[in-house]
């Protein structure tokens, strides 16, 4: 494979050139209600080509990997009739790596019956409390080959495999309704899958509590979220406003994301690294063959970085970060994150809400939209905080407001990180692809909530 892609990356005018070949393989299952609803699994195989030709890039993509180089060649035909501005890419030392998936009980060794076996016991379980109108469960598995190979003579092979579960139940009462679930994933682990029996009964439990739950009045509270809603926040509000593609091409980006600019206190450190092991996020090289790396975006407050595919950096006259990445090869690398989280601080849980008088405990995250530096998110469930105590259940609240506000109000930070590796991100068209995100327990004053 690797003498069949060099050698037709050859003899090419181009800046720089890529070929990238693909095999996936997928099972879905979904159950709706007690009924199994869906089952799919397939595969599929292809590739693409791209060519970077004075400032301007051709895209080919393709299902038959015969006759590469005219691929190639189609490619730098497209790039030259773009007719780019001059610009330029950061080039990369060559690289030749083979790296083997991350496997702990590999899913695809497990049979399709067994899958559904499993299943159908948490749908029994998710029914063993009474006043659900409705569950649902979903899993999905995913093993990805990648053939990677370049014009500066990288060759890389790799191999990733990506299991996602998710439950939710429906409760209703008298025309009221209300919803609890999880959404879990790993990085080759079908063990994520084995441990969740006792979690079902607790999620239509909370389902059912949240019907005779109060409703919050809206205002402004300290609020302390948890490691999955921190997170969650992080990456939606803060990392996607990272991504350099997003801040070059706006202008009232570029005068906010200004580097050295403080948004917080010493005690706020926001990272996104693929290099971190063995999270959903994480590879040895992106789509563009950049090694993986842990890039520090804010340090102490301040904005210190920024995520970067090839062109980007050299855009911004900054360093590659290893942040391109494409969900398949029918799509070409665009700047994405990886695993994104707050760091851990000093602080326990039990001294920030110690110090809470009057606020909210926010847990878990069911929906939520990012408009510039503006978001809404609903939490799963919420809890009053008074007098240094966690108090009574009420309904899921919505927490908005202007993320910079937000990170310069957040004035203390936990030590329990935690990362959620259950769903994935969406941009461009790509979704969804693997991340996490995580955060320990943290703090914000006058954070805005209403009701869900």
């Amino acid at each position: 494979m690797q003498d069949l892609m060099t050698q037709a990356l050859k003899g090419h005018n181009a800046d720089y050139l890529e070929l990238r070949l693909e095999s996936l393989d997928g099972t879905r299952i979904s159950y709706r209600g007690k009924e199994l609803d869906d089952i799919s699994s397939g595969n599929s195989n292809g590739g693409c080509a791209r060519a970077y030709v004075n400032g301007a890039w051709g895209f080919v993509t393709f299902t038959k990997t015969n006759d590469l180089r005219s691929k190639v060649a189609l490619a730098v035909q497209q790039a030259r009739l773009a007719n780019g501005d001059g610009g330029s890419i950061i080039s990369g030392d060559p690289i030749v790596s083979i790296t083997p998936p991350v496997k702990k009980i590999d899913p695809f060794t497990v049979p399709l019956k067994s899958k559904i076996n499993q299943l159908e016991e948490y749908v029994d379980s998710l029914w063993s409390v009474s006043s659900l109108q409705s569950t649902s469960l979903n899993y999905g598995d995913r093993k990805r080959k990648t053939y990677f190979a370049n014009s500066e003579g990288s060759y890389i092979e790799q191999e990733r495999i990506d299991v996602t579960f998710g439950a939710r139940a429906v409760a209703r009462k008298d025309g009221d309704v209300q919803q609890y679930g999880i959404s879990v994933g790993s990085l080759g682990d079908y063990g994520i899958i084995l441990i969740r029996a006792e979690e079902m009964e607790v999620i239509s439990q909370k389902a059912v509590d949240l019907l005779n739950a109060p409703q919050l009045t809206g205002g402004e509270y300290t609020v302390i979220c948890d490691p999955i809603l921190a997170g969650v926040f992080a990456h939606e509000a803060f990392g996607h406003l990272s991504e350099s593609d997003f801040v070059y091409e706006n202008d009232s980006m570029k005068e906010i994301m200004v580097l050295g600019r403080k948004f917080g206190g010493e005690h706020l450190n926001i990272v996104d690294g693929a290099s971190v092991p063995e999270l959903r996020g994480s590879y040895s090289y992106d789509d563009e063959g950049i090694p993986a790396q842990k890039t520090q975006l804010i340090r102490e407050g301040n904005l210190v970085g920024r995520l970067h595919s090839r062109e980007t950096a050299s855009k911004m006259n900054e360093k590659v970060t290893g942040n391109a990445r494409a969900i398949d090869f029918r799509h070409p690398p665009i700047v994405r994150m990886t695993n994104t989280y707050i760091e851990p601080g000093n602080a326990t849980f039990e001294e920030l809400i110690s110090e809470v008088k009057d606020g909210v405990y926010a847990k878990n995250w069911y929906g939520g939209m990012t408009s510039m530096e503006m978001f809404t998110f609903s939490a799963g469930e919420a809890y009053r905080i008074r007098n240094g105590k966690i108090e009574e259940l009420v309904r899921p609240v919505v927490l908005s407001g202007n993320v910079f506000t937000t990170l310069e109000n957040l004035d203390a930070v936990a030590n329990d990180l935690d990362m959620n590796e259950g769903g994935g991100c969406g941009k461009g068209g790509q979704s969804p692809l693997p991340v996490s995100n995580g955060s320990p327990h943290i703090r914000i004053q006058n954070c805005l909530v209403g009701g869900a």
